[in-house]
């Protein structure tokens, strides 16, 4: 399995009209559905004015955790859309929300959803795509005596020290692609007396 995902690249924004309507779009990076939530509701405050402030999420690696609302447009016709933009990019830890301010007119189902869409393919084309690796972390203890054998798998695989300790005890904080984690972990397990500790995937 790949560890590599993509993710915007910074903050977009797009605005488009149909009939009199205006949709307000905007690409904004997020981490987990606390901050969406929260991003969320600031966005509704700040446009209390309009008729609906629409949105869709996608989070994690594995684009696996996802949400999506039409907020009283009619179901599927804004969320959906929103979200499928989203999928089209393969894009993951990153809100979309849409706010329109009706003009008047009614769009229809299909007017609806073709601009949801396109409101939400201008925000994500003008925050751009830029690809991440998702990267474990582990801890590693181990006496004086075979810092010399844990030192070289750790230059030897560029692996990133966060911190590290010499001691009669030591210890090493290294994060490091999670695809080559086995590896990693087998070719540290032939050090005497290591012991690891896995801190988790992110």
């Amino acid at each position: 399995m790949s560890d590599v995902y993509y993710t915007i690249a910074r903050e977009g924004s797009g605005r488009y009209t149909e009939k009199m309507s205006r949709f307000l779009s905007f690409a904004l990076p997020v981490s987990d559905p606390a901050e969406a939530k929260e991003i969320i509701k600031l966005y509704q405050n700040e446009y209390h004015d309009s008729r609906h402030v629409c949105w869709a999420w996608m989070l994690g690696p594995e684009r696996k955790d996802w949400q999506l609302n039409d907020n009283g447009e009619p179901s599927g016709t804004a969320g959906k859309p929103i979200l499928g933009q989203i999928n089209s990019l393969e894009l993951t830890n990153v809100l979309v929300i849409v706010v329109r301010y009706f003009g008047g007119i009614k769009l229809g189902t299909s007017g609806l959803i073709s601009a949801y869409k396109e409101a939400a393919r201008q925000a994500l084309e003008d925050a751009g795509r830029k690809e991440c690796r998702q990267m474990t972390r582990l801890k590693i203890e181990f006496s004086y005596e075979t810092a010399d054998g844990v030192m070289r798998v750790i230059k030897g695989n560029e692996l990133n020290v966060l911190e590290k300790q010499f001691d009669n005890m030591c210890h090493a904080l290294v994060e490091f692609p999670l695809d080559s984690k086995d590896h990693i972990v087998g070719l540290l397990g032939k050090v005497e007396g290591v012991m690891l500790t896995e801190l988790g995937d992110f």
